[in-house]
């Protein structure tokens, strides 16, 4: 098995980079070429955190198995916020980026900006929440290993 501990401190160091962004970004609007570099940088690293998920749970007996279905059944909710939060996140930093870029001595939110920053700050609650919640069940060793539930659960899927 892989060292764990290393993973988990990149992972919160990714997720704590985009909680930073998340909470400042709206300080450096008047700096918009920091603020495009800051916003490239978080969604880099969702896609990072995405893409150690995915590593993860390919390294899971489970998964060597061929259990895939269990998988994507408990980790579904991680999943689909993982790729909502991405997709409002490049969206939001697109639009945010497009009207400062140009006008970044005035303040411009429009209504369709307020609502798009509330669902991307909000899925971003979400997303910390089912990505911790899934880092610390991938740590369980029973995932990485032979045992009498996961014999229970092959069976009952061949069924």
């Amino acid at each position: 098995m892989y060292n764990y501990s290393l993973v988990l401190l990149i992972q919160l160091s990714l997720l704590s980079f985009d909680l930073f962004v998340n909470s400042f970004s709206e300080l450096l609007r008047t700096e918009p070429a920091v603020q495009l570099v800051l916003f490239i940088m978080q969604d880099i690293s969702i896609l990072f955190n995405v893409i150690i998920i995915l590593l993860m749970l390919f390294n899971t007996f489970v998964f060597q198995i061929g259990l895939v279905a269990i998988l994507l059944e408990r980790f579904r909710a991680l999943l689909m916020f993982s790729a909502l939060y991405l997709t409002f996140s490049i969206v939001l930093h697109s639009w945010l980026t497009n009207l400062r870029w140009l006008n970044s001595n005035r303040f411009i939110w429009t209504d369709g900006l307020q609502v798009l920053f509330v669902v991307q700050r909000v899925g971003s609650v979400l997303y910390y929440y089912f990505y911790k919640r899934t880092t610390e069940y991938l740590g369980d060793p029973r995932l990485y290993e032979d045992s009498p539930w996961l014999r229970e659960v092959f069976v009952r899927a061949r069924q």
